[in-house]
């Protein structure tokens, strides 16, 4: 007798339970890549020394600092509406020498008030921004690792037309935090190696 291949009548047969294995994946599967860029040398706002390096992230307190004083609406809104704990980040040494990306950071703590724009001593004091309508927003970083070495914006431009074609770097270069594609997040992990 041949038998029917039936579902269960039990709803709940039918449920698959999701691992811890299962949720991790999904989490994975959520991670978002991003490049942020930092001064690495010295350069003077309001009296006060604006430069941040990556040597600078892994000397803070457990590696973790705040990544204020973001101006532009496009890298605020990416901030704010895109960054989420455990995002990746990719460390870029920006207005220097030798610009490119230093190493990996993570996203630790998402968007909140950047209070640096209601502080009028702060060298990114914005009177148009206050406590009760906040213009501008932060996160939190962490410091992961420093790259063996640099990899410039040289050798990244070098890569335009293969493994990093259309990256958001090397099309509209100015902006200070860009979202970044999984496959040119790990194109950039296998130059290291290079």
């Amino acid at each position: 007798m041949e038998q029917k291949n039936e579902k269960s009548t039990d709803p709940d047969q039918n449920l698959r339970l999701n691992s811890p294995e299962d949720n991790l994946n999904e989490q994975k599967s959520n991670v978002h890549y991003w490049l942020m860029k930092a001064e690495p040398e010295s350069r003077i706002v309001k009296g006060k020394d604006v430069k941040f390096s990556i040597d600078d992230l892994a000397n803070m307190h457990n590696g973790v600092s705040q990544w204020d004083g973001v101006r532009n609406y496009e890298a605020r809104n990416n901030m704010k509406n895109g960054m989420k704990i455990e995002d990746k980040v990719l460390f870029y040494h920006s207005n220097c020498k030798t610009p490119g990306i230093a190493g990996l950071a993570e996203i630790v703590k998402e968007a909140y008030p950047d209070y640096t724009a209601f502080d009028e001593f702060h060298p990114y004091y914005d009177p148009k921004s206050n406590k009760d309508n906040p213009k501008w927003f932060m996160v939190d970083v962490k410091f992961v690792r420093k790259f063996n070495r640099l990899i410039t914006l040289k050798e990244l431009q070098a890569h335009k037309d293969d493994g990093l074609k259309g990256m958001a770097l090397l099309c509209r270069g100015r902006l200070s935090i860009q979202p970044v594609k999984k496959e040119h997040y790990d194109f950039i992990l296998e130059l290291e190696k290079k």
